[in-house]
């Protein structure tokens, strides 16, 4: 095992370093909407803390799928960069650029005229409802500077420059917290806004950090190589195809797992305001480790992508194997505390004892898949790396549509089980999808070296 550890040691060291900074920006997006949630929490109630359930639940999916398209550019770029194709790097920029753009706007127009008007049919409390509707407007906006940010987050970051995007996420987060206090609680002057004052709040530190983000990318020393011979209206079919046939699979990706957890936000939902709050409280505290995970998962796509590019087939599977050591210790690590905290860990959102007491039981649940879910992805991270994107959105539809949300549906309801019965089901599609994962990496990483 020492000597083990020994030869696996500058890769874990290589992926941490690169990993750290990114799996504080990834929680950044996370802690946005936890912030939201405490606030509200602690300010507002329990039904409005169940309407933020209801809108994150539905606006996750629209997140995720705009997410996704702009994370087909970063295995491009660390390949690109392997190759030293550094006016590549700058032409892909300016198509990303463009595809975030246009995506954010159609994004918007899908909540506008399709999850407004759904949300009143989703058999949920019309109290809950009535607060959500608003909320879910002003949120939806912040997706169009999501988009633009995350362009140039994706482009720094897939060439290695993880520690600005960072930076930018931590104020933006700052922010954001003193906004949303102002504008819940009505302070300096201003009228209470209620659920509404979060989004607002969300949507000014957004609009922000794409201003900052974009300003460090083209004024930085560390890109000017790669931005030579940029042009923001250098479009190019062939090359927003490739990022668009990797970001379209990956944006699948996280819609099937993503909107498995939000329908069984809705399915929480149905039993009642309680259940639905604590099952907020609950997903945002998985969500933290998660998007903590995935932060070493986007590490393994650069890492991965980057050997990929300099055909470094050893390497490539050095840094993979790396990956899944740290994301297991990592995960273990949390599911314990959730285990030893469940009890106090829910105070952090509300003061509703009723609410406690059902968000602690599934915390416990929680800690049981927070190893499913880091394996998993991670698993993804490392597909992504080397350009394997169909293969995994399949295992990700069945494991969660298939296997995991009917599950959900059969304990929670069918069989009387609760929300509890609702997570024993989620459960089952996380493990179902790293197991599937890790085969298909296996399978992948024999093919190209088969002998290292």
């Amino acid at each position: 095992m020492r000597q083990r550890f020994k030869s696996y040691k500058p890769y874990y060291l290589s992926t941490l370093v690169l990993a750290g900074p990114v799996v504080v920006s990834q929680l950044g997006h996370m802690l946005v909407q936890a912030a939201d949630s405490i606030v509200v929490g602690h300010f507002a109630g329990t039904i409005p803390l169940a309407a933020v359930s209801l809108v994150h639940s539905i606006f996750m999916i629209v997140m995720v799928i705009g997410l996704g398209l702009a994370y087909g550019l970063t295995p491009l770029i660390a390949q690109e960069n392997g190759r030293k194709s550094y006016g590549e790097c700058g032409a892909l920029l300016a198509n990303s650029i463009w595809i975030n753009l246009f995506a954010g706007i159609g994004l918007f127009c899908l909540v506008y005229f399709g999850s407004m008007v759904a949300i009143d049919h989703l058999d949920q409390d019309p109290a809950v409802v009535l607060e959500a509707k608003p909320y879910l407007f002003i949120l939806s906006l912040s997706i169009v500077p999501l988009m633009v940010f995350s362009a140039f987050k994706q482009f720094a970051e897939g060439l290695g420059f993880t520690k600005q995007a960072m930076r930018i996420t931590i104020w933006g987060n700052v922010l954001n917290v003193v906004l949303a206090i102002v504008f819940v609680k009505g302070m300096f002057g201003l009228e209470p806004m209620g659920v509404r004052g979060v989004g607002y709040a969300t949507l000014i530190d957004r609009c922000l950090m794409a201003a900052v983000m974009g300003a460090y990318v083209f004024r930085s020393v560390n890109f000017k190589v790669y931005l030579e011979q940029f042009r923001l209206f250098h479009l190019d079919i062939f090359r927003s195809r490739s990022i668009l046939k990797i970001g379209a699979p990956v944006a699948m990706q996280y819609v099937f797992e993503v909107g498995a957890f939000a329908a069984a936000a809705v399915i929480a939902g149905t039993i009642g305001a309680n259940e639905q709050a604590a099952h907020q409280v609950a997903i945002t505290l998985a969500a933290m480790t998660y998007m903590m995970a995935s932060g070493i998962a986007a590490a393994a796509t650069i890492k991965t992508g980057n050997n990929f590019g300099q055909r470094n087939f050893f390497r490539l599977r050095r840094f993979a194997v790396s990956s899944y050591h740290i994301v297991l210790l990592f995960m273990g690590v949390s599911a314990l505390l959730f285990a030893l905290l469940n009890q106090y860990l829910p105070w952090i959102f509300t003061k509703d004892t009723v609410v406690i007491g059902i968000a602690a039981q599934l915390l416990i649940i929680a800690g049981l898949f927070q190893l499913f879910d880091g394996t998993q992805v991670v698993g993804l991270g490392i597909l992504r790396g080397v350009g394997d994107v169909n293969i995994p959105t399949l295992i990700t539809f069945v494991a969660y549509w298939v296997i995991g949300l009917p599950m959900a549906y059969v304990l929670g309801i069918v069989l009387d089980l609760g929300v509890t019965g609702i997570w024993y089901g989620l459960t089952l599609g996380l493990l179902t999808s790293s197991v599937l994962l890790y085969a298909r990496y296996l399978k992948v990483a024999a093919k190209f070296s088969p002998n290292s």
